[in-house]
């Protein structure tokens, strides 16, 4: 909505208008009239709207049409003023003043018009059989106001009007020649719809509306007036109530009453409070909330975004499978401009038998994006309704800001729940796969009939009776590996053994990355399975990490049909969380003293005492 509103008025020469403007400054008639009034700010206290209101005045014996150029091109909405006892001056609305105004405009950036009709006090009847005919005419008339500086009549109407006209504009919502609705406000409202109807029956609810209700305006509708409300629609708008609910069509056509009668208002509120611009378009402000992510901290899912999700991957699971067919996906993402992801989403979360997408893989992908693109992830909360349904200011408040790593390191504690794991090695040494097996596939079902690919796979893990996520990334080593491609939580570097070449790359990146860093790291001996070959290092693997403080070579294999085990996930995780050790400390300290590091371990000991001594009394 505009800050600030600029009232331009025009008119053949002794209509009236600097009356006007001069009997709204002094509430009364002036003795004496200037042939132009001062440009007049009205406060934005005093205003209805409560916007900064500058009225501007137009004199042709004063200013040439240069300047009234200027003027028009300044302007949020034009006055047209004509004399109600004087037919001329209503021919040049049409003739002259209209074409100056909007005279080879495009027909979306047309400036409001309002047609003020003074000196009603000198005509009974006042003159709207002549102008109806002109506002049937040109779409860009608002409204018609006739009024009597002189009296003061409807002074005050005309400038509201005008203010209105700025800040609720009918032209984006309404199509005056076809009668409805603009297809920009369909799309919008419809959006509105579809995040209302919480249980996705297609209706809403009583309950439904009074809580839109309440979000829009502040108050819920007393049970007459929502009765009222139905039945008005019921009788005029065709399927638009079924049961006891409003339908969409019944929304739409609801919305289009208010606009016809007037009452943009209403309907901008409505879109304004769901995030829309004066373009019908999201704001930046809405899809964009500012969020501070200072250097050496990540954003995490919290309980709120966790809600959130839950409850919208319920409503689309039609079928209550617990898993969102790309049927029921799609749906979900309709009022979106765009799906937020690819097939790709396959490749990196879990998914059940028929390969659709779990709750549990669901909530994965959104924490993925959350770690990754936080900006991308509060934009999709914000085309899916997360203010409205969590009851919050914005999508900010389903994010957590992590405290710095440094800061994690000095405590020897974390409060992180997810961590991010590069899987480095050389062409061939399994990562692929390593990546999949971390979905529960075996090698025997990691096959992809849609071609697509993810650098990434996402999934809960066991640390010690806590669950953490973990973010595989298999590093791309097609191109030189730079030091963004090492940035972790934990890295994994992997080595075939049975290829003797193998573990060589790895050694080189803890060399040239890690051994001087605060990143841990893990080596990982895929291919377990195979025969075990010498490697050409100069060290063995084992040699290699009893060297550099490193845990053993973990193996790994996905053979078969089976399942791989996740124990070699759960490491990882473990060694991201206990950062400050180093990996013979990890592996040797107890799974007890892990959990209860910190603030835990105080407690535990001290109720553990005080079971004791209950004992021994």
């Amino acid at each position: 909505m505009k800050r600030d509103v600029r009232i331009l008025l025009l008119g053949e020469p002794k209509v009236g208008k600097t009356s006007l403007i001069m009997s709204l400054v002094g509430e009364e008639f002036p003795g004496e009239v200037p042939l132009r009034a001062e440009e007049i700010t009205i406060p934005a206290d005093v205003t209805p709207e409560k916007v900064p209101t500058h009225i501007v005045d137009y004199s042709a014996s004063e200013q040439a049409e240069e300047e009234l150029r200027e003027e028009i091109s300044r302007a949020n909405v034009v006055c047209v003023v004509y004399d109600v006892t004087q037919e001329d001056t209503i021919e040049k609305i049409q003739t002259k003043w209209i074409p100056i105004v909007n005279g080879g405009v495009e027909k979306g950036d047309k400036l409001p018009i309002i047609l003020v009709g003074n000196k009603s006090d000198l005509r009974s009847g006042g003159a709207m059989e002549s102008i109806l005919p002109i506002m049937n005419q040109f779409s860009e008339i608002e409204t018609c106001v006739e009024c009597s500086a002189k009296n003061l009549k409807n002074i005050s109407e005309m400038f509201y009007y005008a203010q209105k006209a700025v800040l609720h504009p009918t032209a984006p919502l309404y199509d005056p020649e076809g009668k409805q609705l603009r297809p920009m406000c369909v799309q919008a409202l419809s959006r509105i719809f579809t995040i209302c109807d919480q249980d996705n029956d297609g209706i809403l609810s009583d309950l439904e509306l009074n809580r839109f209700q309440r979000f829009c305006f502040g108050s819920p509708l007393a049970p007459q007036a929502l009765e009222d409300v139905k039945a008005v629609v019921w009788k005029n708008a065709s399927g638009g109530v079924r049961g006891h609910g409003l339908t969409l069509s019944g929304f739409l056509f609801l919305n289009m009453l208010f606009i016809q009668r007037g009452r943009h208002e209403t309907t901008w509120t409505i879109l304004r409070k769901f995030g829309y611009s004066d373009t019908l378009e999201l704001t930046d402000d809405f899809l964009h909330p500012k969020l501070q992510v200072p250097v050496g901290c990540t954003t995490e899912l919290n309980h709120l975004g966790h809600q959130f999700l839950q409850r919208l991957f319920e409503k689309f699971d039609e079928d209550r499978d617990s898993a969102l067919s790309p049927a029921e996906l799609k749906k979900l993402f309709g009022a979106l401009p765009r799906m937020p992801w690819g097939e790709d989403v396959y490749m990196a979360v879990p998914t059940n038998q028929n390969g659709f997408i779990t709750l549990h893989g669901f909530l994965c992908q959104w924490t993925l994006m959350a770690y990754l693109d936080v900006q991308r992830c509060l934009e999709y909360l914000g085309y899916l309704g997360y203010p409205f349904l969590s009851h919050q200011e914005s999508q900010t408040t389903a994010v957590t800001v992590t405290r710095k790593k440094s800061i994690d390191l000095e405590k020897g504690q974390t409060q992180r729940t997810v961590f991010l794991c590069k899987v480095i090695g050389a062409h061939g040494t399994g990562k692929t796969s390593f990546l999949q097996a971390f979905l529960g596939c075996s090698r025997s079902k990691q096959k992809n009939d849609t071609g697509a690919f993810s650098h990434y796979t996402i999934n809960t893990v066991q640390v010690n009776n806590q669950e953490k996520c973990l973010i595989l990334c298999e590093v791309d080593v097609d191109r030189a590996l730079k030091a963004s491609d090492a940035s972790c939580d934990v890295a994994c570097l992997m080595y075939d053994v049975s290829n003797p070449s193998s573990f060589s790359y790895c050694a080189s990146v803890y060399e040239r990355y890690y051994r001087d860093s605060s990143i841990p790291c893990v080596l990982v001996a895929s291919k377990a399975d195979h025969p075990e070959q010498k490697q050409h290092h100069g060290l063995s693997p084992a040699e290699f990490c009893s060297k550099h403080r490193l845990p053993p070579p973990l193996p790994f294999s996905c053979p078969g049909q089976d399942a791989p085990s996740t124990t070699v996930y759960s490491n990882l995780a473990q060694a991201a969380m206990f950062p400050h050790l180093s990996g013979s400390d990890v592996s040797s300290i107890s799974p007890w003293l892990k959990v209860s590091l910190g603030t835990a371990v105080l407690s535990f000991l001290g109720f553990s005492l005080y079971r004791a001594l209950t004992r021994q009394k």
